[in-house]
């Protein structure tokens, strides 16, 4: 007997005078089972992407009050949640993180709950989840997302530059890893210093616990045999030299990704969110968005993270490109598959894939089905 497909509901952005978008959010996660799930005194963490200072695709923060409203309303606890970023940007340690949030919109007088960095001050504070994955054998999470009794993903389903789509799998697990998680993601976990603008001030010796960075003539150096791939240097660095090495594949990163989803959604109750709208070909780590390369889509919400995800890039993929758009533009450059190969027609009807070339989605769903994440068979019931 075949396993029964995961459920996913869906619902377009189409509203009448009767019921307005946010409404219609609830009414989504009501019919897709969310009062199924005992929130009474549970700590919910609702994991979120706060945007980049400059970026205006992420969700509005009216989406995350609708989550966090009903969640009270079942007895629960909940608080927006996200982790520092690897790179240098707007949300690198916690309190720039928390007031690029605010700033954005997401405070507690708009969403109806407090904001948690969940890996703290300055990305080091996580918790080493075992997985025993084929790549990832301890997961680096951040410590207030762990500590949550029900985990909710409420994700804006985009393209990007490396994974093809940021969808509820990009969410969970490279948004969940602390600064270390993120590394060993990306690549092989140790960072290295751009000596170019290196002032060899010591400040990234003095905050390393096992004697990784080398101040010679006047510039650092980390010993990679010495470094554990922590992260403190990078939060520390006055001078923002110090990176991680993206070495890894695609392949690499989305196998990484969904691993780390295992360990954020393993043995607890979770449920998962995804609105199609403000579709930028790049992620909302970016400090601007570029035209959205397709139309507004709709909302959907699964307990099935990978069904999820398909659902979403299946549905992207039926809808035509938005003129103007870095899709749209590449789509011109190709001749619209005028050549008839399969392999040619086959790119022109993934989106994500025409939008960056060097990218591909589909190994970070296959992965998370292998791991047991959940499975690429849906059955979308439409409310």
């Amino acid at each position: 007997m075949e396993n029964e497909k995961s459920k996913v509901f869906f619902t377009t952005f189409k509203t009448n005078y009767n019921e307005n978008l946010l409404q219609k959010l609830h009414r989504l996660m009501k019919k897709a089972g969310f009062e199924n799930i005992d929130f009474r005194d549970k700590y919910t963490a609702i994991k979120i992407h706060f945007g980049e200072y400059g970026n205006l695709a992420f969700l509005r923060p009216n989406y995350a009050k609708v989550v966090a409203d009903y969640v009270k309303e079942l007895g629960g606890k909940p608080f927006l949640t996200d982790c520092n970023t690897l790179y240098v940007g707007s949300r690198k340690n916690a309190l720039d993180h928390l007031e690029t949030a605010y700033v954005n919109g997401f405070s507690p007088l708009q969403t109806g709950c407090h904001v948690l960095i969940a890996d703290g001050l300055k990305g080091t504070d996580e918790t080493i989840v075992p997985i025993n994955g084929e790549y990832v054998k301890e997961a680096k999470i951040g410590h207030a997302i762990m500590d949550a009794d029900i985990f909710i993903s409420l994700t804006h389903f985009k393209g990007h530059e490396m994974a093809g789509f940021g969808g509820a799998i990009k969410n969970i697990g490279m948004g969940c890893g602390s600064r270390a998680g993120k590394m060993e993601q990306h690549c092989d976990g140790k960072p290295s210093v751009d000596q170019s603008g290196c002032v060899g001030c010591g400040t990234c010796k003095k905050i390393c616990a096992h004697d990784a960075p080398l101040i010679t003539n006047g510039k650092a150096t980390i010993n990679h045999e010495k470094c554990v791939g922590c992260g403190r240097c990078l939060a520390v660095c006055p001078r923002d030299v110090i990176s991680a090495n993206f070495s890894d594949s695609i392949a690499m990163l989305n196998y990484k990704m969904a691993e780390y989803s295992v360990a954020v959604c393993r043995d607890r109750p979770c449920f998962h969110i995804s609105l199609i709208c403000d579709v930028s070909p790049n992620c909302d780590c970016h400090s601007e968005n570029d035209i959205p390369i397709i139309p507004n889509v709709g909302m959907l919400a699964s307990f099935d993270p990978v069904a999820l995800d398909q659902a979403c890039a299946d549905l992207c993929n039926k809808m035509p490109a938005n003129s103007g758009s870095i899709l749209a533009d590449n789509l011109m450059k190709e001749g619209h598959g005028e050549c008839g190969c399969e392999h040619h027609n086959q790119n022109h009807e993934d989106h994500f894939h025409m939008t960056h070339p060097d990218t591909e989605w589909e190994s970070c769903l296959a992965h998370a089905e292998k791991m047991g994440l959940g499975q690429r068979a849906y059955e979308m019931i439409t409310i």
